[in-house]
């Protein structure tokens, strides 16, 4: 998926009101998801983003152990400007939608392999909640 078409699906998914918005709550999303995950996965990745995106993740993953709550509290504190963690929380499942159909599907497990069975919500099993 190109950059365009990723900040489009996100923009429209998590009902924000500009580009920038959306673009915010990717690198946000991106950069805690890049903590969360460990060794090479935030290269491999980050390969299949595009690269004003693919900047968001670290060079390689600290495999830190957060739960969900925390996710979505350090998704709101990167968005800044006064989001919340149910904002965030609609953002980050935007994100994480629009991955699922712009990365392959391997790459994708590969991820959701990583994070515990407490994510399942981020990653697509229950449908979004707009706020």
């Amino acid at each position: 998926m190109k950059r365009d078409e990723l900040v489009s699906t996100v923009r429209e998914t998590g009902r924000m009101d500009s580009v920038e918005h959306a673009e915010t709550a990717i690198r946000a999303t991106l950069g805690v998801l890049g903590e969360r995950l460990s060794g090479g996965e935030t290269k491999d990745l980050a390969s299949q983003l595009p690269p004003a995106f693919a900047a968001a993740l670290p060079p390689s993953g600290r495999g830190e152990r957060f739960g969900l709550d925390e996710f979505y509290r350090r998704v709101a504190e990167r968005e800044g400007g006064g989001c919340d963690k149910a904002h965030a929380r609609q953002h980050a499942r935007a994100v994480v939608a629009a991955l699922k159909t712009s990365i392959s599907p391997n790459e994708f497990e590969d991820v959701a392999g990583q994070l515990p069975h407490g994510y399942d919500e981020l990653l697509g099993r229950e449908p979004v909640i707009h706020y």
